[in-house]
């Protein structure tokens, strides 16, 4: 998944969500996170997200992006006026860092929230340095040449655009429905 892609935080949500309520029921889940960068060569500055749309699709086009209800259903407030276009390599080394400490699914969550409703700039390092002390994780120390590893394995796995959910039991990719993802944890179990 990409921070910076919106079916990547819907189709985190849902998966969290059906997690959430295997969870509930006794069922056990283990998370890894694959990072994606749908943009590598994006600046680190970032740019306002309205801006990128108008430039590429059309202004008319950005628009209605920025006037949709997208994620609503999910219970998700997605502000693509304010949302920062930027280069996702430092979220996603923090979000290993994370997954170490065992805070992974919080730290993710955080991040597609500080991209798309707050419109924070995630490569910014004194913003994700604030993120992670609000999460409660500690920065990371290099980590810099696994991470372009694992984005390089990532890519030769064949995956070229977010979000894929690899199960044991199949494969869900785009942003998924809840009961499918439920389906798939209940087949782990």
């Amino acid at each position: 998944m990409d921070f910076v892609c919106v079916h990547s935080y819907l189709g985190f949500t849902r998966f969290r969500h059906a997690a959430a309520a295997h969870r509930r029921t006794g069922g056990e889940v283990e998370v890894r996170f694959a990072p994606f960068q749908l943009r590598p060569d994006a600046s680190p500055d970032g740019e306002p997200l309205f801006e990128l749309h108008a430039r590429e699709r059309g202004e008319a086009v950005a628009r209605e992006i920025a006037t949709s209800s997208i994620g609503e259903k999910d219970g998700l407030r997605l502000n693509f006026r304010r949302a920062i276009f930027t280069n996702t390599f430092e979220a996603h080394r923090l979000l290993a860092a994370a997954s170490e400490q065992d805070n992974g699914e919080v730290m993710a969550e955080r991040l597609f929230r500080a991209y798309f409703t707050d419109g924070l700039n995630i490569a910014d390092p004194p913003t994700l340095a604030a993120l992670a002390d609000e999460v409660g994780v500690a920065a990371p120390v290099g980590g810099a040449d696994s991470l372009r590893a694992e984005l390089d394995r990532v890519r030769a796995l064949g995956i070229d655009m977010p979000p894929v959910f690899r199960f044991p039991c199949g494969t869900i990719t785009g942003s998924g429905e809840f009961e499918r993802f439920r389906q798939a944890l209940r087949e782990l179990a």
